[in-house]
């Protein structure tokens, strides 16, 4: 079994740093939450990576607020509630929707500069599911890398924030029921202990758990595994959103072509070339993203398939390059051209909706741990993301996490502590080996469709690989294999448990939603396991 720690330390040996305030990741979550902080804190932010390798990075649809005299919070509101299919939180969604465009204004005050029209007014797109224009984008399909570009130069400007690079943290310490701290591995290999009186997890997401995903190599569930050894409680994991619409073709990665692009028109054809949406929900291909995806591995099992196709041919080349001038450049070099060609295209992982669970304030079920982004379950985006509400959530909860850490007591004395491996540990090679092994079998039986024997016999290898565990990590790879493990297995078993489908879990064997049973959350924690939630603020 893994451990409740991974490595072995003493605190009255290892190396000590002490700050207010310890933030795990350098995402818009993270570097934004610095930010905010640092105006009355010491903040240390430590990065696996550099400081522009993250999620965000990547991200390239855009941010959603409310700006135009046409739309309303009401109707965000709304839109998200109907894609969360029944298990948002009421309460959490208000909160993004009336905090989202006073924390945008920050973000532009920060230093982001969102794509403007010749008249100088902010240019709006929509995409699957929003009932109206409400999305800001940068460099036309690059939000991502403009605010991480903007968030981290301001972050190297602040005196308040150290920020520590290519640092991995292993895992949070704690004492009568607090986080204290973390175990921070330095890139030469040495550990410290991190003292803090409040850590933030803003890891990103769990994109790696399968073969094929739009995300980055960094997303390894760190903050879930973490949180998870912690004790505290994860959330809705069995919820995970498979991008529709990921490049499919020999020799290039799985690239996201944004939902963007079906938002300024493109359709989806099949391998007949036939446009299919029309028979799978009345908003065609800007129906919610679980939607679209299954609509796609339909297609491409009727047919035999590898992929299908998008088609944006039939709007001007200007539009197109100005638009997606990543996404134009990424295809070109494979010899696409988005101007003449359809794009093959494919699902792939791409979003968990669950994660960390949090209350209002970013403070998990372990007290002063919080959780903020991917990592984090706020409740705002229940079992299916609503296009473009991630970023707006990681500086919605971001700003609220500051204001709550500027509450918090000063943590009291640190008692040493000695946490030594059993006996006969050692590490052992082929950590890469199992890490493609955990991810082709969540790909085959834990992906956009689900059935029961499929979902036990991963669960029980799964188990098994956990059982397997001997080894003490080394190098990075292996505590990222390790944060892998322990939220496949966490993603399989309540994909096992839930018997229905909603949202980005979808069961071959209960193809229907089941509002009387299961509208209500799977909770798990290595404390009491899993426990079933109701849903009680949860809103239709």
């Amino acid at each position: 079994m893994i451990p409740r720690y991974i490595v072995d330390f003493d605190l009255h040996a290892l190396p000590r740093r002490k700050t207010k305030v310890a933030i795990i990741g350098a995402g818009i979550a993270g570097l934004y939450t610095a930010l905010q902080t640092s105006e009355y804190a010491d903040v240390v932010l430590i990065s696996k990576k550099g400081l522009d390798d993250s999620n965000t990075r990547w991200a390239q649809g855009g941010i959603a607020a409310v700006t135009a005299k046409t739309d309303t919070p009401a109707l965000h509101r709304q839109d998200t509630l109907i894609a969360g299919a029944g298990l948002c939180s009421y309460d959490a969604v208000d909160v993004l929707v009336h905090e989202g465009p006073d924390r945008l204004q920050e973000l532009i005050a920060y230093g982001t500069e969102f794509d403007r029209d010749e008249q100088g007014h902010y240019e709006l797109t929509q995409e699957g599911a929003h009932s109206k224009r409400r999305i800001l984008h940068a460099n036309g399909d690059a939000t991502g890398a403009e605010i991480v570009r903007a968030l981290s130069a301001r972050v190297m400007e602040q005196p308040n924030i150290a920020v520590l690079e290519h640092h991995f943290a292993i895992d949070v310490v704690t004492q009568h029921d607090e986080c204290v701290g973390v175990i921070v591995r330095e890139p030469n290999g040495e550990l410290f202990f991190l003292e803090a009186d409040a850590t933030v997890l803003a890891t990103g997401g769990a994109g790696q758990l399968y073969r094929y995903t739009t995300n980055p190599e960094i997303a390894t569930a760190d903050g879930i595994g973490i949180a998870y050894r912690a004790g505290a409680r994860i959330r809705d994991v069995e919820f995970i959103q498979f991008h529709p619409t990921a490049l499919y073709y020999p020799g290039a990665p799985r690239f996201l072509i944004s939902e963007a692009v079906r938002g300024e028109g493109a359709v989806l054809r099949n391998s007949n070339g036939e446009r299919f949406m029309d028979k799978y929900h009345p908003q065609k291909e800007l129906a919610p993203r679980d939607v679209v995806a299954r609509a796609i591995v339909s297609e491409m099992e009727k047919a035999n398939a590898t992929n299908v196709f998008l088609d944006i041919t039939h709007e001007s080349a200007e539009l197109i390059r100005h638009r997606f001038p990543t996404i134009y450049q990424f295809c070109l070099q494979y010899g696409l051209d988005m101007v003449t060609d359809w794009i093959p295209v494919a699902p792939a992982c791409h979003y968990m909706m669950g994660g960390v669970q949090t209350d209002l304030h970013g403070e998990t079920s372990t007290k002063r741990l919080f959780a903020c982004g991917e990592a984090s379950s706020t409740g705002v985006h229940g079992a299916n993301r609503l296009a473009s509400n991630s970023l707006s959530e990681a500086v919605v909860f971001g700003h609220r996490i500051s204001e709550r850490i500027k509450q918090l007591p000063d943590l009291p004395d640190v008692l040493p502590v000695r946490v030594v491996a059993e006996p006969g540990q050692r590490h052992a090679a082929g950590t890469r080996e199992k890490r493609v092994k955990l991810q082709k079998l969540m790909l085959r039986y834990v992906s956009v469709k689900r059935d029961e024997k499929g979902l036990r016999k991963a669960l029980e290898e799964l188990e098994r690989m956990e059982q397997d565990f001997q080894d003490i990590p080394v190098e990075r790879e292996d505590f990222e294999y390790l944060n892998l493990l322990n939220t496949a297995v966490l993603t399989t078993r309540a994909a096992l448990m839930r018997e229905e489908s909603r949202g980005g879990h979808y069961r071959i064997d209960f193809p229907e939603k089941d509002d009387l049973i299961w509208r209500k959350h799977l909770v798990q924690s290595i404390y009491a396991g899993v426990q079933e939630e109701s849903g009680k603020n949860d809103v239709e």
